[in-house]
């Protein structure tokens, strides 16, 4: 405890330092400012009345959550920050199949700007399209038990609300490759962190409310346990030891060091729990656009049975729902391991660099031990990330009690507070300070 508070103190000495994290911690004001704006032309008494009756109800608890409680209050943001995360997700698919795109990326950093840009101008559109959807479906009630947020539903006014929410949406992007930039750690995630971290009391409160006292204890006891084997499992690696041989260049020895390749057990970090949670919205938003006729019910009637249930006013998870969602954090881990680690380029960099793993020979050997490493390590990282995804939403299917601080929830607020206060730390050892981890 001492040596993290002279930590925080030895970061507010540092003036650069200083400046990023206040920086940063405005633009999380100016969030949460928005985040309690509601949209002009609904009605605020109907909003109000839906966001104490219904916030927490199917998988809008679960958007909510993502949008820190905007969505429920039809504010500028409530769109939150997923459509960009949907853009990446798309782009990032795509890549595999179309080579301008992996051309793109295999640029370096001219490709990645426009595959930035790309991104934006993606997010915009699915912001546009969710919005239109959004207004459509809190005019009819589908998602709000009947109640009527936007009773006068004009075109004007249907168009005001739309490019307000897309207007936010975009903001939200821009602020997020502020903190990037001139603030800590990974603008995006810090937006969806905050977004969690303002909606752990009212999760709790509902939690607490919703199940026997010993229940409680349990699962936020689990929550405790389970944020302590993230911290303890994400700063596990495998090193690789890499040796460089040695160059004469007319009096100079260059090379003959020794390095490593580390591997973590999760090199993919948060990135494919929050795939595999945009993901899993899009059956709740078909559902809510069907047709209402026999098989656009029997459609909506599976979903809402079978992936979407209702219990104690919280989202409690189906067996379905839990299953698919650890499958897509297993598939998402290894495709976006995938795309951070490439066996053949690492052994092609090692080669042309005259380095070599001892006992393996250079080129097509060193790219098969790269591979056959990386599998065995993806597979635990992979196990491990879906296991602490679901875990608490199979204890609260057992008991049925709301689950929206889910395993999701701590593993993405975990995680990301574990990458900010490296990103701090490594800002105080290049200054001759002790960090945080250290």
């Amino acid at each position: 405890m001492t040596a993290m508070l002279t930590a925080t103190r030895n970061a507010f000495r540092i003036t650069d330092l200083r400046n990023k994290i206040f920086f940063t911690l405005a633009i999380f004001a100016l969030y949460r400012f928005g985040a309690a704006v509601p949209v002009p032309g609904v009605d605020i008494a109907a909003v109000t009345d839906f966001a104490e009756q219904a916030a927490n109800s199917g998988f809008i608890g679960v958007l909510n959550l993502f949008s820190g409680g905007a969505l429920t209050r039809l504010s500028v943001f409530a769109l939150g920050i997923m459509p960009y995360i949907t853009a990446s997700i798309i782009l990032q698919l795509l890549a595999v199949v179309i080579p301008r795109l992996q051309a793109l990326q295999e640029e370096g950093e001219t490709g990645r700007k426009v595959i930035t840009q790309w991104t934006r101008y993606l997010t915009v559109i699915l912001a546009l399209l969710q919005a239109t959807g959004f207004s459509f479906l809190f005019h009819s009630g589908q998602l709000t038990g009947g109640i009527d947020l936007i009773p006068n539903y004009t075109v004007s006014n249907v168009v005001t609300i739309v490019i307000t929410m897309t207007a936010g949406t975009a903001l939200l992007m821009w602020f997020g490759e502020l903190i990037t930039q001139r603030g800590i750690g990974n603008g995006m995630s810090l937006l969806i962190f905050i977004s969690i971290v303002s909606q752990i009391p009212s999760q709790l409160g509902i939690l607490y409310a919703s199940s026997p006292t010993g229940v409680f204890i349990l699962i936020v006891t689990t929550m405790v346990l389970l944020t302590i084997g993230i911290l303890f499992i994400e700063q596990g690696q495998r090193r690789i030891p890499v040796q460089f041989s040695k160059r004469v260049r007319g009096r100079k020895v260059l090379g003959g060091n020794t390095t490593y390749i580390p591997m973590k057990v999760n090199m993919a970090g948060v990135i494919p729990v929050i795939f595999a949670t945009s993901i899993m919205y899009f059956p709740a938003l078909l559902a809510s656009v069907l047709p209402p006729n026999s098989w656009g019910n029997a459609i909506r009637d599976w979903i809402n049975n079978n992936l979407l249930t209702s219990t104690g006013g919280g989202f409690s998870p189906s067996l379905w729902y839990i299953a698919l969602l650890a499958l897509l954090v297993v598939f998402f881990t290894y495709f976006y391991t995938a795309i951070q680690f490439d066996p053949q380029k690492q052994a092609e960099m090692i080669q042309r660099q005259g380095g070599y793993i001892p006992g393996i020979r250079p080129g097509r050997a060193t790219e098969e031990y790269l591979a056959y490493v990386l599998s065995r390590i993806t597979f635990p990282g992979a196990t491990y990330l879906a296991f602490v995804t679901v875990l608490p939403s199979i204890l609260g299917w057992i008991w049925g009690v709301p689950v929206g601080l889910s395993g999701v929830s701590i593993i993405i607020v975990a995680g990301v507070a574990l990458e900010t206060m490296k990103q701090v730390e490594s800002q105080l050892m290049m200054r001759n300070y002790e960090g945080f981890l250290s």
